[in-house]
């Protein structure tokens, strides 16, 4: 309903100042300021006061008095503190927002045409996931969950670094040592597994001794020409290597959870000749320059100093090349491209954004958004050298510290119900990896953070498990209520939630649809996260001051109900966005 009467109080506003004579192309619609119960606000009249010659506080009566209540759709008043202009909505407003929230998909905007595929995490199959990367599959997956929830079509990409360097050093690393050379693998998966070859190669070729460093080298080199002149047998023997590696990156990544709709491999692009396109339209632009035997694109007209190089010496591509192509093939599958990538990534994407538009493409269509990487306590990660905490060890200490808390917490639960091992152990992976994802994505991406054990299980604070009790509260007073018979879909009376705090939670419950709407918008899915903590404040003051079934009279209990249900269907759905579970009992 927020956004319905949002639309509607800014056509009023319109309006109203069209009708004075003052310009509208800025409304200033805001958040009301503190201490004052409105649902929206507007600061136009600071705008207006220059031209008005007049203080901000009389504009903003001027224009309250303009603006036509009985027009709007769930107006009930408008009044003015200071110079704002403030919007009350009316008791429909409410209504429909308890109604509208009890679908279970509420918070789901209508289906556009239009579709857009997410490229997150793409992290280099060289071995496990590492949790300074961690960040990129959370976000990522919440931004893609974001969008879907707006409305649109999500494909969810995974590129595969499947023709570099890395990947050449992976396969000679993998055909020349014996299981004999190598440590123990710290865990029976794939991954951990095939990186003890790459770490033994990289270790040769920085500590080896010349003749061997040579031959290596030698044997590299032919790798990635096999690769570039589309020699079957060589893509063969890397894609074993990054199959296998790749499989047990996927089953870690899939414990988020963050699961893709296609890994898409840059060996694709050589192979089917599009990066071999890219490069000769390349080297036909004014731009390109032909120097020390490596072509490359002068960018300094975009703000680039630094030349893209886009063929080698030796006349082999670069990851940049097949990407210009893989970008062409999304905008050719997709009406838009987001791509979620480190800090580091920056340059690099803006050369490639540059480059696109130099092919005649419409960058417009392309949005990147960059984060900070994640560290622990105890300090920064490197994962050539193995000293990297792992996904997996950072998900498995997280159920390990989540069973703890919910088995401290095991006498002192609300709900009666008796808590089998099964679902003990259910709880703590719901509230241990919760934790995890939560604490990651509630913060600003470009932010770096240190995740902190205390902060992220902290039952009591604004966490995920503070909001995912919520649900399970919510869960246990609609159990309890059917069994008493009582439905939380049955026809009620809103007039009968007259409290301020059932209010106020409705007003929450009524926003977060836009909510949703600005997250997908602007690829920021912490905005999800901070209502998750408001909603969670909000319902828990409900709960103190409203008792639901105890209520004094049956209009009123079923109200509570509904109104309850209502609000489990905002927090799970709010949940999901952030990838996070909502455990039905805690």
């Amino acid at each position: 309903m927020f956004r319905q009467f949002r639309s509607a109080v800014a056509a009023a506003l319109s309006d109203a100042l069209a009708d004075l004579g003052y310009p509208t192309d800025d409304l200033g619609i805001e958040d009301p300021p503190d201490g004052v119960d409105a649902t929206l606000a507007s600061s136009v009249a600071f705008r207006l006061a220059s031209e008005a010659s007049a203080p901000p506080p009389q504009v903003a009566g001027e224009v309250a008095e303009a603006v036509d209540v009985a027009a709007t759709e769930y107006l009930a008043r408008v009044d003015t503190s200071g110079p704002y202009v403030n919007f009350f909505v009316d008791d429909a407003y409410l209504a429909d927002t308890l109604d509208a929230a009890r679908d279970a998909e509420f918070g789901r905007l209508p289906r556009k045409d239009e579709s857009v595929v997410v490229e997150h995490t793409s992290a280099n199959p060289t071995g496990p996931v590492h949790v300074g990367r961690a960040r990129n599959p959370i976000i990522g997956d919440a931004v893609a969950n974001a969008v879907e929830y707006a409305g649109y079509d999500v494909d969810r990409h995974y590129y595969v670094n499947d023709a570099g360097r890395q990947m050449a050093i992976f396969t000679w690393a993998y055909e020349t040592f014996d299981e004999s050379d190598l440590p123990e693998p710290a865990r029976d998966k794939p991954d951990y597994d095939l990186v003890r070859y790459y770490r033994k190669g990289n270790e040769v070729l920085e500590e080896g001794d010349e003749e061997t460093v040579e031959a290596a080298e030698a044997e590299i080199a032919s790798i990635l020409q096999g690769l570039e002149s589309g020699d079957e047998d060589t893509y063969e023997r890397v894609g074993e290597v990054v199959d296998t590696v790749l499989s047990g990156m996927e089953a870690s990544l899939a414990r988020l959870p963050a699961e893709f709709d296609q890994f898409v491999k840059e060996t694709r692009f050589i192979r089917d000749g599009s990066c071999d396109d890219v490069a000769r339209r390349l080297k036909d632009l004014d731009e390109s320059v032909l120097e020390e035997g490596a072509w490359q694109v002068d960018l300094s007209a975009h703000g680039y100093e630094k030349k893209l190089v886009f063929l080698r010496s030796d006349g082999t591509s670069l990851y940049t090349t097949r990407d210009l192509a893989h970008h062409e093939w999304k905008f050719e599958n997709y009406d838009r491209a987001v791509t979620v990538l480190g800090e580091d990534h920056k340059l690099q994407a803006g050369q490639l954004q540059a480059a696109l538009e130099l092919l005649g493409n419409d960058t417009d269509r392309l949005q990147s958004m960059f984060y900070s990487y994640v560290n622990l306590p105890e300090g920064k990660m490197s994962t050539r050298a193995g000293t990297a905490v792992n996904l997996d060890d950072l998900l498995d200490e997280a159920i390990d510290r989540a069973r703890e808390e919910v088995e401290s917490r095991m006498d002192d639960r609300i709900r009666d119900d008796d808590l089998s091992e099964e679902d003990v152990e259910r709880i703590a992976r719901q509230v241990g990896i919760g934790a995890v994802r939560y604490d990651i994505v509630s913060k600003q991406p470009t932010k770096s953070i240190t995740f902190e054990w205390d902060r992220a299980l902290d039952f009591e604070a604004q966490s995920a498990p503070y909001v995912q009790y919520v649900h399970a509260r919510c869960c246990g007073i609609v159990s309890e209520a059917g069994e008493e018979g009582l439905a939380p879909d049955a026809a009620v009376d809103p007039e009968a939630l007259s409290t301020p705090e059932e209010r106020d939670l409705l007003k929450v419950v009524a926003r977060f649809p836009a909510v949703v709407e600005e997250a997908a918008e602007d690829l920021e899915p912490h905005r999800i996260a901070t209502y998750t903590r408001e909603f969670a404040e909000t319902f828990n003051a409900f709960y103190r001051e409203c008792p639901v079934l105890t209520a004094d009279d049956e209009a009123t209990r079923e109200a509570r109900l509904a109104l309850v249900a209502a609000a489990r269907h905002t927090v799970a759905n709010a949940l999901d966005v952030l990838g996070v579970e909502a455990p039905e009992s805690m």
